[in-house]
């Protein structure tokens, strides 16, 4: 029986890395890796995410702390879409209203900027991009994405981000009325990542 994988995630945040272990149990039970934050990450230089697309963001982050740690590395990028505002917030989901601000805030100023669209007008879509790579080279870069739209109000009180104002029809949910079980099982991040566990040449590892 092979060894699982060795892959390290291209952050601090325990939290990232509980999402990202449920996110393997999730569709994918004979996955065979094991999921590890960088040792000492907060210690190294920062990577400032600056490209103009999600996976140039995700793949210069991966090439980037690859170098600095050993083993295989993987870093992500995530965020929404709505085509009717340009593509906003996009890559500055996270600091769409401003680098301080709370996910109250964030969703405030998504709605304020479609209020009067209705229809197609709110039709938006989560995109993540995940990137593998390995002492600098880049192994493989998948992304993914989920298709719903904006509500006028907040519904639900799971999730984070965005999920309160994103509905998905196909379970007539917004996500963060979802379960735990049900949003990894369906959302961009879910799909991504199973995509970039289905690429992974487990002897990469060894």
């Amino acid at each position: 029986m092979r060894a699982p994988a060795k892959l390290f995630l291209a952050s601090s945040n325990p939290g990232k890395l509980s999402e990202y272990r449920a996110l393997a149990r999730t569709g994918a039970p004979s996955s065979q890796v094991d999921l590890e934050l960088i040792p000492g990450f907060d210690s190294l230089p920062s990577f400032k995410e600056n490209a103009s697309t999600f996976a140039e963001n995700a793949v210069g982050k991966a090439l980037y702390y690859s170098r600095l740690s050993e083993g295989l590395v993987f870093a992500d990028d995530s965020g929404l879409v709505v085509p009717a505002l340009g593509g906003r917030p996009g890559v500055h989901s996270a600091r769409y209203a401003g680098p301080k601000a709370t996910s109250a805030e964030r969703i405030e100023t998504l709605l304020g900027e479609l209020r009067g669209k209705t229809g197609s007008q709110r039709v938006a879509h989560f995109v993540c991009a995940i990137a593998l790579a390995k002492q600098g080279h880049a192994i493989a870069v998948v992304t993914d994405r989920v298709q719903g739209t904006i509500l006028n109000a907040p519904s639900g009180s799971g999730g984070f981000g965005y999920d309160p104002v994103f509905y998905y029809p196909p379970l007539k949910r917004t996500f963060a009325q979802l379960t735990a079980e049900e949003k990894n099982l369906h959302s961009h991040r879910g799909k991504a990542f199973r995509k970039l566990l289905g690429t992974l040449d487990v002897s990469q590892a060894r």
